[in-house]
C-alpha cells in the first residue's frame, strides 16, 4: 500500500507479526528494541527517491560501501511523547531537519527535503504508534541517520547514499550521580574540522579517551578546547552548563560545539524564570577556583537523550571536587519546565510541541 501526504507519496509494506508483545514497557533500557517499521529513503541517479516504510530489518551493503571507508555518515537524536489521553507530540522537530541538513553539507552529503523528512516520520510514528511509553520518564527514542551507500574505494563523495529512520521505546538515558573527568590531554574536536556536526566518526573519536576515564573511576569525560585544554567545551556526548553563585553559563557554539537544540531551549526557558544566563568562553582554571571557594552550585550536561544529566563531582590534575547537593537546583527547575512541555503537561507558550496526528 501506499499513503500520500502533503507532499510525498511513500509507500507501506507492513509488519505480518507485531513485536510489540515483547516489548516489557516497565523495565525499557535506552535504545535496545526496535519497533516494527522503519523509513528508508535512497539517493541515487542525482535525486532523492520516493520514501518507503518497511519492516523493521537488517540492510544489505558492498564492501566497497564508501560509509565504510571515509566516514560519510550523520545521525539525529530525536524523542516522541505520549500524553495521559494517547495523543502523540515531538519537540521541536524542525530543528533536528535543519541540523541533519547542517551535518550533510559539511559531510558533502546531499541535503535531504523537509518534507521526506516531517511527512516520513510523522507516517512512521501514526504506524508504530503503539510502542510510544506512557511510562513516567520514558519516551520513544527515534534516530534519524544518513550514510553514503554508494560503492568505491576512491577517495571521494558517494554517488548514492540512504536516509533511514529507526525508533527505539525506551527508558531514561542515565540514572545515578555522575562523576566525570576533564580531559587534558585527548581533544573532541578542532577549529574548522566536524564538531558542530552530528557524524558518527566525533562519536568513535570520544569512546577511547572517555574508556580510559571509566578505568579511572569516572562516568565521562569533560572536553576542553584543542590547543591549551584551558576552555570547558561539552560535558561527553551532551552541551555543559556550570552554574556559578546564581548564573548559569555555557559555552557558545563554534566548529567544535554542536549547537544543541536542548542548550537552546534552556537558555530561552532559564531566561523566562529569571534565572540570569551567560554564554561565554568558561575556562577550566575558572570552574576549579569556583570549586575551592563554594560558589561552584551546580554543573550539568545537556541533550536530547537525557534532557538535563547533573554532575556531582568533577577530576581534575588527579584532585576531585564534589559539587553540594541542592534542594531546589537550577537543573532540577529546568528539566521539569522542559519535560512537562513535552509531554503536554504545560502550556507551550513558544511553539516548540508538534502533534502528531493519527
Amino acid at each position: 500500500m501506499s499513503v500520500e501526504t502533503k507532499n510525498v507519496t511513500i509507500s507501506i509494506e507492513k509488519a505480518k507479526i507485531s513485536k510489540i508483545d515483547q516489548v516489557d514497557f516497565d523495565n525499557l533500557k535506552f535504545g535496545s528494541v526496535y519497533t516494527d517499521h522503519m523509513l528508508v529513503c535512497d539517493y541515487r541517479n542525482g535525486a532523492w527517491q520516493a520514501p518507503k516504510i518497511m519492516p523493521y530489518q537488517s540492510i544489505a551493503l558492498d564492501p566497497s560501501a564508501k560509509v565504510f571507508h571515509y566516514g560519510q555518515a550523520i545521525f539525529e537524536g530525536m524523542k516522541a511523547y505520549k500524553d495521559d489521553k494517547g495523543d502523540i507530540f515531538l519537540f521541536r522537530p524542525l530543528e533536528n531537519q535543519k541540523r541533519l541538513n547542517i551535518s550533510a553539507k559539511r559531510l558533502a552529503i546531499p541535503e535531504l527535503p523537509e518534507d521526506i523528512f516531517m511527512e516520513g516520520l510523522t507516517t512512521l510514528l501514526q504506524l508504530d504508534s503503539d510502542f510510544i511509553p506512557t511510562q513516567e520518564g520514558s519516551s520513544l527514542y527515534i534516530r534519524p541517520f544518513m550514510f553514503a551507500s554508494g560503492n568505491g574505494f576512491h577517495a571521494s563523495p558517494a554517488d548514492e547514499y540512504k536516509f533511514i529512520i529507526a525508533c527505539a521505546p525506551s527508558g531514561s538515558y542515565f540514572s545515578g550521580k555522575v562523576k566525570v573527568l576533564i580531559e587534558q590531554t585527548y581533544s573532541r574536536s578542532a577549529n574548522g574540522g566536524v564538531g558542530f556536526a552530528k557524524a558518527g566518526g566525533n562519536y568513535a573519536g570520544q569512546f577511547y579517551p572517555t574508556q580510559l576515564a571509566i578505568e579511572k573511576g569516572y562516568n565521562q569525560v569533560i572536553w576542553t578546547d584543542d590547543t591549551e585544554h584551558e576552555f570547558i567545551e561539552e560535558a561527553g556526548a551532551m552541551n555543559i552548563f556550570v552554574r556559578i553563585n546564581d548564573t548559569l553559563i555555557t559555552g557558545p557554539t563554534s566548529d567544535r560545539i554542536l549547537d544543541g537544540i536542548t542548550r537552546k531551549s534552556i537558555l530561552e526557558i532559564a531566561k523566562d524564570h529569571n534565572i540570569p544566563t551567560e554564554v561565554r568562553k568558561i575556562t577550566v582554571t575558572e570552574v576549579v577556583n569556583a570549586a575551592k571557594d563554594g560558589s561552584l552550585k551546580e554543573m550539568f550536561g545537556a541533550g536530547t537523550a537525557a534532557v538535563i544529566s547533573p554532575i556531582a563531582a568533577f577530576g581534575y590534575k588527579g584532585t576531585d571536587y564534589d559539587l553540594p547537593e541542592l534542594e531546589n537546583s537550577y537543573a532540577t527547575k529546568l528539566k521539569k519546565l522542559i519535560t512537562d512541555i513535552q509531554y503536554n503537561k504545560s502550556e507551550d507558550k513558544y511553539g516548540w510541541r508538534y502533534k502528531v496526528n493519527i
